[in-house]
């Protein structure tokens, strides 16, 4: 896994210095949409299949997922207002079609989308592995992440994996209902809540013998 982002990584730090966002907003303004939901797919489709697959611990329900909140993406293009980073509102929008399948998987229904945005979603490299997994530092603590909480092992990828600011983890796990006003109330809680997580994992792999006391 990843090292731990500084305390103080409270900005929109990574997204702002990403040209191919910039890339992805110019064609949106200018109408291309297909074009901006082609190249956001292709930009940030592998992190979150990889993000979807550790979540769900199931390649099929993963790739559904995967594809319905790419159509998610494409549809919503238009009205997204920028006020966060596309990769936050990609992050949202995953974990929420992820979510609704899981309570109906009916859902699973069969999708019409542009050619060139259908293109892009077949053209994500498949992994059922997350970034993090495969790393060698984690490979003993592996079964001890994979135990957690879904929320909590969500975190644990947002924050050291993916190295996501506070407010971004906020605003990515943040409810389709629930208004932008609370983002630094639940920023502050999801710092907490890690802190909580970290001491639990140190206390179970001490137990282990994964870690010297």
């Amino acid at each position: 896994m990843s090292a731990d982002p500084t305390d103080s990584d409270d900005a929109d730090s990574i997204p702002a210095r990403d040209p191919v966002e910039a890339t992805i907003r110019e064609l949106s303004d200018a109408g291309d949409l297909d074009g901006a939901a082609s190249l956001a797919i292709s930009h940030y489709g592998p992190e979150l299949h990889g993000f979807l697959c550790a979540l769900a611990r199931d390649p099929d329900l993963a790739g559904d997922a995967f594809g319905a909140a790419s159509e998610s993406l494409w549809r919503g293009l238009s009205k997204f207002r920028w006020e966060a980073s596309l990769r936050t509102w990609a992050y949202q929008l995953a974990r929420n079609s992820l979510h609704a399948l899981r309570r109906d998987p009916r859902r699973r229904l069969e999708r019409n989308l542009p050619l060139s945005v259908a293109a892009s979603i077949a053209a994500v490299p498949r992994s059922s592995t997350a970034p993090y997994q495969r790393s060698e530092v984690m490979v003993g603590l592996r079964e001890l992440i994979e135990s957690l909480e879904p929320d909590d092992h969500e975190i644990l990828i947002l924050r050291l994996d993916r190295k996501m600011s506070w407010k971004d983890i906020a605003r990515s796990t943040a409810g389709e209902d629930e208004p932008a006003s609370t983002v630094d109330q639940r920023a502050a809680a999801l710092r907490k809540r890690y802190e909580r997580i970290k001491t639990l994992l140190k206390k179970l792999a001490l137990e282990k013998g994964l870690l010297e006391r």
